[in-house]
């Protein structure tokens, strides 16, 4: 399977995913580690891809996306944005309401 096709069932197999720097429990940049703190904050359960372990996600991700950085969020299949976005949402407790509407979905 090539790197675009394991992105997008990565994307389309989780409700929720993240696609960061280290992981949930050992991030490895402040902005994942934010990102993530904000999911967990909202309770969101959420799958987890390291780009640090694969190179060839952390090339790749940015031309599927059309997003230039790391950690970028996907819910339902749709790129949220990255650690900005996500505090944003955080902040205006929109987030806490995509994380609930994709449990649903």
């Amino acid at each position: 399977m090539d790197t675009i096709e394991r992105i997008k069932q990565a994307v389309h197999s989780n409700p929720i995913v993240l696609f960061m720097k280290g992981t949930p429990q050992f991030p490895m940049c402040g902005f994942s580690s934010r990102t993530a703190q904000a999911l967990k904050a909202v309770g969101a359960e959420f799958a987890s891809v390291n780009v640090l372990e694969d190179p060839e996600v952390r090339a790749n991700l940015p031309h599927y996306s059309n997003w230039p950085t790391f950690p970028q969020l996907f819910i339902n299949g749709e790129l949220i944005g990255g650690c900005d976005i996500t505090l944003e949402l955080y902040e205006s407790g929109e987030l806490e309401r995509m994380v609930k509407e994709a449990k649903k979905a």
